[in-house]
């Protein structure tokens, strides 16, 4: 983990990361304020307010995914603002592979998050190398050029 100082927003980035790891759902919950807003850029119609939320969303988590890890690669603060890059992984309940890989910026206010952009996403090595990448994101068909 590389925190590159000890503010009190890389703190509660470890926090976050010792309560998932300790699969401690009260501990993590507490690190998101009541009034959590949660805005999901590359998903809009996910994004969500609430500690409640919060608590819901890695109940489900903790239940299908019980030996979940989190491992924060990296971060740094700029003021009340801090960014964490992430990797989860762990074995679902149905025996699947779990790995998610992103980043996180938090605003945070007190001890606690106010709010956050979540770019997590789901680690996926089946649908090919980056030029296939591009014609899908672009509409070129699978064809090669």
């Amino acid at each position: 983990m590389a925190i590159l100082s000890n503010s009190t927003e890389l703190r509660l980035l470890t926090r976050i990361e010792a309560a998932i790891n300790a699969h401690d759902l009260e501990a993590l919950v507490g690190c998101f304020s009541p009034n959590y807003r949660a805005e999901i850029p590359n998903h809009p119609a996910r994004s969500f307010s609430g500690a409640d939320q919060v608590r819901r969303n890695w109940f489900q988590i903790f239940a299908a995914v019980p030996g979940i890890t989190a491992k924060l690669l990296a971060s740094a603060s700029n003021g009340p603002c801090v960014w964490g890059e992430w990797r989860w992984d762990g074995t679902r309940a149905d025996g699947d592979p779990f790995a998610m890989a992103g980043v996180t910026i938090l605003e945070v206010e007190g001890d606690r998050v106010a709010s956050a952009r979540f770019y997590m996403e789901p680690v996926e090595t089946a649908s090919g190398d980056v030029a296939a990448d591009v014609r899908r994101v672009t509409g070129q068909g699978t064809g090669t050029r």
